[in-house]
């Protein structure tokens, strides 16, 4: 089997073209969480395999997205720029502006240069920026974290987070937006997210991408406005179950949410994650008469990695 290891931002890929491996897709999920696992095989956030697309469906190429843990994913906006140079450095694409077809419906990509990918994300089907999750029996919660001692400081017996729910594409990735300060960044023993105590922030992210109220779970981004159209970002993702070096779609969710909220402008909103820099640009935004929201031209651009090309030699993978 051959394949690349990519990372747009440090999120990291593992890519095979199955228009020609044709390995059975009812295997893809245990390869994905035999190939991912960072200390036994080659190691990744998620797996992308490349197929043909569905009859019908005028794209290039279609993009099966695997998260680490097998499970199989809408839709991964860094993992799309990654495909959109992989497809179009392997001929799958006739221009430098590949369209592919995800689950969560087509993306389009434009390569801006060799390593910069710029993509359109899928429209969101869901906004709602007013959105209240509590976090039942608070001793139980921090007791699992082993910072019990906190409990010592408040007698609330529920911890209440305020963030904003979308949802990219139909059907779609499930994203919170966080904004850190209040009582986050109290039980987070920092004034800024950049510093905030990570083990707490893990188990925070980890407890709201789980909590009850929401019925795919979620990816859980924690966002910090560092100045004029510049945001400190960190992401928990489902899947994953771990903070990882950027989530696209998760950044694209925040920059909505910090342009309706008057916080960003919607063009240019610079984002500083682990593994670097990503920029959105939100083109339109509609509000109808009865108070609804939509979003239409939401862009994702950033760098592209291809760290390493070769034959997966794996001897505890099992085909």
């Amino acid at each position: 089997m051959k394949f690349w290891k990519m990372n747009g931002a440090g999120n990291d890929f593992i890519v095979i073209n199955n228009i020609e491996e044709q390995i059975p897709v009812e295997k893809l999920p245990y390869i994905a969480k035999t190939l991912c696992e960072r200390h036994l095989s080659i190691g990744a956030d998620g797996f992308m395999v490349v197929e043909r697309p569905s009859e019908g469906v005028q794209a290039d190429y279609r993009m099966l997205f695997y998260n680490s843990d097998g499970s199989i994913g809408e839709m991964c906006g860094n993992g799309a720029r990654c495909i959109c140079r992989y497809g179009y450095e392997n001929g799958l694409a006739a221009t430098e502006e590949p369209v592919i077809e995800t689950t969560a419906g087509l993306v389009s990509g434009r390569c801006i240069n060799k390593q910069l990918y710029r993509i359109r994300l899928n429209d969101p089907s869901v906004i709602e920026l007013d959105k209240k999750l509590i976090l039942d029996d608070k001793f139980d919660f921090w007791t699992h974290t082993a910072y019990g001692d906190l409990i010592a400081e408040s007698d609330v017996e529920e911890f209440v987070v305020e963030c904003s729910y979308l949802v990219l594409g139909d059907p779609g990735i499930p994203h919170l937006v966080v904004e850190y300060k209040g009582n986050i960044a109290a039980l987070c023993k920092s004034e800024h997210l950049e510093t905030a105590d990570e083990n707490i922030l893990r188990e925070l992210g980890r407890a709201l991408r789980w909590n009850s109220a929401l019925p795919k779970g979620a990816n859980v981004n924690f966002i910090e406005v560092s100045g004029d159209n510049k945001i400190y970002e960190r992401t928990y993702e489902r899947g994953v179950e771990d903070f990882t070096y950027a989530c696209g779609t998760g950044t694209g969710c925040a920059g909505i949410v910090l342009t309706l909220l008057g916080k960003a402008s919607g063009s240019d909103i610079h984002f500083t994650v682990t593994g670097g820099e990503l920029i959105i640009d939100v083109e339109e935004i509609d509000e109808s008469e009865d108070g609804s929201i939509s979003v239409h031209g939401l862009f994702l651009t950033g760098p592209t990695n291809v760290v390493a090309k070769g034959e997966v030699t794996d001897e505890n993978l099992i085909l």
